[in-house]
């Protein structure tokens, strides 16, 4: 935060960092393993009084000086000029913990370049003891250089006890440092062979050029052991959290160690192909796929090494975007924008929502992404939103369940800023549309049934279980609720002593003119079998009934019932209407006399709020229904999380009732034990993406209770002065008791 962004939009996201490092770690490693390349061969000429491998030794040193000491000195001092500029704080940070290092590295360099350009310029005019002694000297100093830049590269990953003591010795020898050391100098000394191949393709001498392809291919396989047996122990050095980045959490990481995995054998092999007397001119060019499969193995080893520390850029001690970990509370108390020194906006106002969200990216977003870049461009998983809730709700859960990106550091309304700015500018929203829009409400003509208080001689009642029964109508890919009402009734004979009757009578119900084929609607009865597990007859509900017939006597409540009534909220007339009236009428069966008559609200909705975070939009009216769109990235999101397959599923005909794995009182389905019931799951998930908001915010984000939405299902006296708060208490404290009577059932 004390220094300026140098926002490079396309070419960010470590872009730059990446086309240098990658290329300089290759060079410079090589750098290391020649030296001793060179003197091993020259002596092994000398021993073998062997002119012609003497010469080859000779021509390779210029190689290996233009190579070594002019293009990795150019690419290093490009290392330096990429770091100090997109990350200078990170960098400053390097140089101020191990400054006798960085003074100690250097010496060695200097070391270095003195030794190669005399082990060149004397090659064949300095005594041969005296030239093997500068040969080795090189060596020593180019290892030696290795030896002081791997403790602090380790330490980036592992900082170990420095964390807690700052001591430089526990920095340097980090945990990984070791392994790191065995894993480097055996990769340094393979390139030797890989390089050799280069300049040894180019000799004349057909039987010489064979010799030092073998003795190149030696060079690749001898140290081979080495560097994988160094590479294991590293890996089992680094810190859990940060294998499990690794192994699980990042998409990214997983694709760069699975090209790690086929690469490593690929050069391994191709390096034995070189062994085989092939035509000179498949081997000046197969040398170069060589070193361009070094440099892809290398490239995948660096992506993997830097995406291991997310979030941070120094583990545990600063965080990618240059933050501090000590600071964050202060950050998150203050505001970031208030905090950073080269800021523009300094608050969060009405006026400047989108400047300040434009500050925040740069700061906070731009250190890892690109836009519409080659690396890292964050478009592509922001495209889905289109509204500034539902990306607020993705940075308020970052860096909680998946900790490979930092939280967001800053206040609320800096949250808000930065959602809005990202709508708006990346994916090109009108700021007037970024939020959901305003549902217009109709008011629908209702008839009552006449009722006459002084003649008539019963009354019936009639209501249903539930203030609204949500429907998930995104059949062909998953469900969590299917078309499902109860509808109950109570016939009473007034008098002075008032009686419920049950006996020798009947009562039916009937849905409104437009609600009477809920099959041709939605697609769940094309699916029903596969979601359910058994065949149900097109608009007949899970308890075989329709949305007209006859209720059931429920003689324990001495009452009726009509138990899961396929109703969905879509007339004919393809709008959407959550509150159909059904007629229920009483009928005296001996003589069909009908003694009463009344009209109940059937209430459902398909107004749930996945495409807020999802994507997709609605996909009734433009107020209700999940898209496509929507259930598929949910079942995406679900396979990125839990590593399952349910897209492929889908889309093979196979759609998923969530309620199958993750049991459900509601449904009574008993699901995977081991799996944590429904409404634990899905509120203890979502609950980190929906933090201190106020009243029932976070409830309606899903539920089809938004206040400016269709449904509105808070009705009558609830709708007074009542939200989802007032009996379930915040989205974190509701989710909270859920999951801590799951864990008290043992998971």
């Amino acid at each position: 935060m004390n220094y300026p962004i140098w926002d490079l939009t396309v070419y960010g996201g470590g872009f730059l960092i990446a086309l240098v490092a990658v290329v300089h770690v290759l060079v410079s490693h090589f750098a290391v393993g020649g030296g001793l390349f060179l003197v091993m061969l020259e002596k092994k000429a000398y021993k073998e009084d062997d002119a012609g491998l003497l010469d080859y030794v000779k021509k390779h040193s210029k190689f290996f000086l233009l190579v070594s000491m002019v293009f990795s000195g150019m690419t290093g001092v490009g290392i330096w000029w990429t770091i100090a500029l997109l990350n200078p704080a990170a960098t400053s940070s390097l140089i101020h913990t191990f400054v006798f290092g960085w003074a100690a590295e250097w010496v060695f360099f200097v070391g270095e370049i003195v030794a190669l350009f005399i082990y060149y310029y004397t090659f064949g005019r300095m005594d041969r003891k005296n030239h093997l002694i500068v040969g080795w000297i090189y060596f020593f100093c180019a290892w030696m250089s290795l030896f002081l830049i791997n403790g602090i590269i380790g330490y980036m990953l592992t900082p170990g006890a420095w964390i807690e003591t700052h001591n430089f010795w526990d920095g340097f020898f980090n945990p990984t440092f070791w392994p790191s050391l065995i894993f480097r100098t055996g990769l340094s000394l393979t390139l030797c062979g890989v390089f050799g191949f280069v300049t040894a393709a180019f000799l004349k001498d057909a039987d010489l050029r064979q010799k030092i392809m073998r003795t190149c291919a030696a060079w690749v396989a001898i140290p081979f052991t080495l560097m994988v047996s160094g590479g294991w122990w590293y890996f089992i050095a680094i810190p859990e959290p940060a294998k499990t980045i690794m192994l699980e959490k990042s998409p990214e990481v997983a694709d760069y160690i699975q090209l790690l995995t086929w690469v490593m054998p690929i050069l391994f092999i191709a390096s034995m192909i070189m062994t085989i007397r092939l035509p000179n001119s498949f081997q000046k060019v197969f040398c170069f796929v060589i070193v361009g499969i070094s440099l892809v193995y290398f490239g995948a080893f660096e992506f993997i090494r830097e995406g291991s520390r997310r979030p941070f850029i120094i583990y545990d001690h600063m965080y990618s975007n240059q933050i501090y970990v000590k600071d964050v509370p202060e950050v998150q108390k203050s505001g970031f924008l208030a905090s950073a020194k080269w800021t523009k906006e300094k608050e969060v106002t009405d006026k400047n929502l989108l400047e300040a969200g434009h500050d925040l990216f740069k700061f906070q977003c731009s250190p890892c992404h690109s836009v519409d870049g080659f690396l890292n461009d964050i478009k592509p998983p922001v495209a889905k939103y289109d509204n500034a809730f539902g990306m607020d709700a993705k940075l308020d859960g970052l860096g909680k369940l998946n900790q490979y990106m930092p939280h967001f550091m800053g206040t609320r309304e800096e949250r808000w800023a930065l959602a809005n700015y990202i709508v708006s500018d990346l994916n090109k929203i009108s700021v007037k549309t970024l939020g959901n829009s305003v549902a217009e409400q109709k008011e629908l003509p209702v008839t009552i049934p006449p009722f006459d208080k002084e003649k008539d001689e019963y009354i019936l009642l009639s209501w249903n279980s539930q203030g609204i029964h949500a429907v998930s109508d995104s059949s062909p890919y998953w469900i969590i609720q299917p078309p499902a009402n109860n509808i109950f009734a109570q016939l009473v004979k007034r008098g002075d002593s008032p009686e419920i009757i049950i006996a020798e009578v009947e009562i039916s119900y009937q849905a409104e003119e437009g609600f009477a084929y809920p099959e041709k609607q939605i697609q769940f009865w094309n699916h029903a079998s596969k979601l359910l597990g058994t065949d149900l007859a097109p608009g007949v509900g899970l308890e075989g009934l329709k949305v007209s017939g006859v209720m059931q006597i429920e003689e324990d409540h001495r009452a009726f019932s009509a138990v899961s009534v396929p109703v969905v909220p879509y007339p004919e007339d393809g709008s959407f209407n959550p509150y159909p009236i059904f007629t229920i009428t009483a009928t005296d069966k001996a003589t069909g006399k009908v003694l009463a008559t009344t009209k109940t609200v059937v209430p459902t909705s398909t107004e749930m709020g996945c495409k807020n975070c999802h994507g997709g939009g609605w996909q009734v009216d433009g107020m209700a229904g999940i898209t496509a769109e929507t259930s598929l990235d949910v079942l995406a999101t679900h396979d990125r999380i839990s590593g399952t397959d349910l897209v492929e599923r889908a889309k093979n005909g196979e759609p998923m009732f969530c309620q199958s794995c993750h049991a459900d009182s509601n449904l009574g389905t008993k699901g995977n034990p081991e799996l944590l019931n429904f409404s634990a799951a899905i509120h203890g998930w979502h609950a980190n993406f929906l933090t201190e908001r106020e009243g029932g915010e976070a409830c309606a984000a899903c539920h089809p209770s938004n206040p400016d939405g269709a449904t509105q299902f808070f009705r009558s006296h609830h709708s007074e002065f009542m939200d989802c708060t007032n009996c379930h208490g915040t989205m974190e404290d509701h989710s909270l008791s859920l999951l801590k009577k799951e864990r008290e059932a043992g998971k």
